[in-house]
């Protein structure tokens, strides 16, 4: 039987786990709320910067020095960075527990090393460039910038070249002072821990940063109907996608939502598979949801033949309209319910997905779910539940961005 635990150090770091008995290994990660929608126009992209930097090296350690450690506790570690957060985390055997905090707890206090700087800014700007040239990565910054306009949410995760280029090393290390400190992070743990160990380890560590008194935006989302298109002729496909209003991530709806999207746009046995994939109309089809902080988004997604995508794009809000006017089926709930439950069960069942649960779940929320929680709620997802979801979230109005070789 997992144990919630959850204190907070006297600079108002949190540091919470769920402590699992039978586990065979551990997770640890510091979630830090910041990401691409907390930027100002002229740093874009500095946060996902941010997070490469942090494995450049500390004042105890080089970059060497970290890859080095990683791989002699047989660790895995990585980063990522998304529009709202930034993480950083490690799994390891419970007796690695220690020396993997010590090294994640390092790398959160980074040397920003001007030389270091200045390199892995061509690494980003690389990696910019490869992007550019990935069709499914530039629609769907495209339509990220078309549905949500002036709201922060538009802001690209990479920043572009211009705002990456013009960086300064000193830009950084002001982002960093403003959003990486307790009071805008979590430590999170879960699997086979000693959490009264960890706490005092985690004082040793981390008790003496400063913390930070950084508030997020929630500005309103104005809602029209929109359309795009970009135009490539050297693609040989056609590629669409579609956002509307969906529940947000403290929306209890969420689960209806989840639901909801694996009915319409999972990749097998969904509205979408027999009538996009099955058909042979569309190569790709998706249909998703996406709880963020304060707002949420359904998501549609095709790639096609260019000569299909009038047909592809019809078949796609004719799906959406019968949905919204018929509704859906029990037997498409129960089955979308026992697929969403077993690849919860499966995650929930490793420390890794577990830590991750918690993090986001305090971020977020600042609670912790068990679990059985989520699976319980899973459980009540019905028909008049979808229903009321549909009434508040119609799939209207419709944001669609298209990218191809012709004119739209």
């Amino acid at each position: 039987m997992s144990t919630f635990k959850h204190t907070k150090l006297n600079n108002q770091l949190d540091i919470i786990a769920e402590v699992m008995p039978t586990a065979r290994t551990a997770a640890i990660g510091f979630m830090v709320k910041t990401g691409s929608r907390d930027e100002e126009p002229q740093v874009s992209g500095v946060s996902h910067f941010l997070e490469h930097m942090m494995f450049k090296g500390t004042e105890r350690r080089s970059a060497a020095d970290i890859n080095r450690e990683f791989d002699s506790l047989g660790a895995r570690n990585n980063a990522f960075t998304s529009n709202e957060v930034t993480c950083y985390w490690a799994q390891v055997l419970p007796e690695y527990l220690p020396a993997a905090l010590d090294i994640l707890a390092d790398m959160m206090r980074p040397a920003l090393r001007e030389d270091d700087f200045n390199m892995e800014k061509n690494v980003i700007l690389e990696e910019i460039s490869l992007y550019l040239d990935k069709p499914g990565h530039v629609l769907y910054e495209r339509i990220m910038e078309d549905h949500f306009g002036a709201h922060p949410m538009a802001q690209s995760i990479l920043g572009s070249k211009e705002s990456i280029t013009a960086l300064s090393q000193q830009q950084m290390r002001n982002y960093f002072d403003r959003h990486y400190g307790p009071g805008n992070m979590v430590l999170a743990a879960a699997g086979q821990i000693n959490f009264d160990e960890l706490v005092q380890l985690t004082d040793q560590a981390c008790g003496r940063w400063p913390s930070v008194a950084v508030e997020r935006r929630y500005p309103p989302l104005t809602h029209s109907a929109r359309r795009h298109h970009i135009r490539d002729e050297k693609l040989k496909r056609h590629y669409i996608c579609m956002l509307c209003r969906g529940p947000s991530a403290q929306d209890m709806e969420r689960f209806s939502a989840a639901v909801l999207a694996d009915v319409i746009g999972d990749h097998d046995g969904s509205r979408f598979f027999w009538s996009l994939i099955e058909s042979g109309l569309a190569e790709e089809a998706d249909f998703s949801t996406f709880p963020h902080d304060g707002l949420g988004s359904f998501y549609a997604y095709a790639s096609c033949d260019p000569a299909k995508a009038d047909l592809v794009e019809e078949t796609m809000i004719r799906e959406l309209g019968r949905v919204r006017i018929e509704g859906v089926a029990e037997d498409e709930i129960a089955r979308s319910k026992t697929k969403i439950s077993t690849s919860t069960v499966m995650s929930g069942e490793l420390p890794l997905g577990r830590m991750r649960n918690l993090c986001s779940q305090w971020i977020y929320n600042r609670e912790f779910r068990t679990l059985e929680q989520d699976l319980a709620e899973l459980e009540k997802v019905n028909l008049p539940s979808i229903g009321d979801l549909l009434t508040k979230y119609p799939f209207e109005p419709l944001t669609i961005t298209t990218l191809g070789p012709g004119d739209r």
